[in-house]
């Protein structure tokens, strides 16, 4: 769009938002990143990247910097999926590989390299109004110095799954929601002599052991040990039919749930160091898909557009979604076509033709 502001504006600064803006400023487009926070979210929600998303991010150099290792990342042995452990390790040709990197460190790596491309990240900036024609958008936004506009190409609602684009746009949301389960997370530390030394299971007296990462399931709910590696273990209880809880969040509370589900005590203290660390209570869940994804000069993002509470893939699936949208976007804002012609979505492409975005040097 001649004489806008901005190529691309998009409404949210977590992963999936800069993972977009990093791949239009790679593609030479102009994008600017808004998000109504006052900075980065430290809460750690989503613990790694699992799948295809471990590819697409290789090729960009982007897992060296999230792990510090510039090895390519090696197929795991077996995962759990569903309760139901999978032993990949059978497989000819594993394909499934995992980088177990916190949310907050997947961020700030983002964020770093979009500013590094020339991407401006706006923190707290909040979008309160859009209007499109049909040649670009006009997004008023709320920012310290008061209300501003900006005039853009495009907009993309990477903002969640209450999204405000969404909700601007009349873009329905249906699905199905629920509020029978409870789930409480939260890391924790236990006692070495806890710990089973050759698989690291948690043994609990009274029950038997934890294996990492499998689950196990009783009459009243489900348990989950997750071993980290560099991180602090997790601990996760979900029960049924609980009544929803009006109190803070406490790892006497989580201790409590996984007493109940177990029939057994597990004992547990606070992870050292001053955090922030994660302890989290989900009431509920949903899984929801946007009626449409595109609005005219508006498109949806992630959560924004599809939400589901099962199998913990939505920052996987959005960070996807941002690569596949990335390159479309960026050939609409007339960028130059060898930049963007590759997509890098597919790990079988081959290497990027020369002149690609994932191979140019800025």
């Amino acid at each position: 769009m001649t004489g806008a502001d901005a190529d691309v504006v998009v409404a949210g600064a977590g992963p999936n938002g800069l993972m977009l803006a990093c791949e239009l400023a790679l593609a030479g487009c102009r994008p600017v990143v808004l998000d109504r926070a006052p900075g980065p979210d430290p809460e750690p929600k989503a613990n790694g990247l699992v799948g295809q998303v471990v590819t697409v991010l290789e090729r960009r150099g982007l897992v060296a910097r999230l792990t510090g290792d510039d090895r390519p990342v090696p197929p795991v042995p077996g995962y759990t999926f569903a309760g139901m452990p999978l032993e990949l390790v059978r497989l000819a040709d594993n394909p499934l590989r995992v980088v177990p990197v916190g949310q907050p460190r997947i961020a700030a790596v983002l964020a770093d390299r979009a500013a590094e491309l020339g991407a401006e990240i706006r923190w707290g900036h909040e979008l309160v109004d859009v209007r499109h024609g049909a040649d670009g958008v006009a997004v008023e936004v709320d920012g310290p110095d008061g209300r501003y506009r900006i005039d853009a190409g495009y907009l993309v609602g990477a903002d969640g799954g209450r999204s405000t684009v969404r909700r601007i746009c009349g873009i329905a949301f249906p699905g199905v929601s629920q509020d029978r389960s409870t789930t409480r997370i939260g890391a924790v530390r236990v006692r070495p002599e806890q710990l089973e030394p050759a698989s690291g299971g948690l043994v609990v007296p009274g029950f038997g052991t934890l294996a990492p990462f499998a689950g196990v399931r009783t009459d009243r709910g489900g348990v989950t040990w997750a071993p980290l590696p560099g991180r602090d273990p997790l601990l996760t209880a979900v029960e049924w039919d609980r009544p929803p809880s009006a109190t803070t969040m406490s790892l006497d509370e989580l201790r409590a749930s996984v007493a109940r589900v177990l029939g057994a005590d597990v004992a547990f203290e606070a992870p050292d160091g001053a955090g922030p660390h994660a302890l989290r209570r989900i009431e509920g869940g949903n899984n929801r898909h946007a009626e449409r994804f595109r609005d005219g000069r508006v498109l949806l993002l992630g959560d924004a557009a599809h939400v589901d509470t099962a199998g913990g893939q939505g920052l996987n699936l959005g960070m996807q979604d941002a690569v596949n949208l990335g390159w479309k976007l960026a050939r609409s804002c007339a960028a130059t076509p060898a930049a963007i012609s590759w997509t890098a979505t597919t790990p079988n492409a081959g290497p990027p033709p020369a002149g690609c975005c994932c191979t140019r040097a800025r």
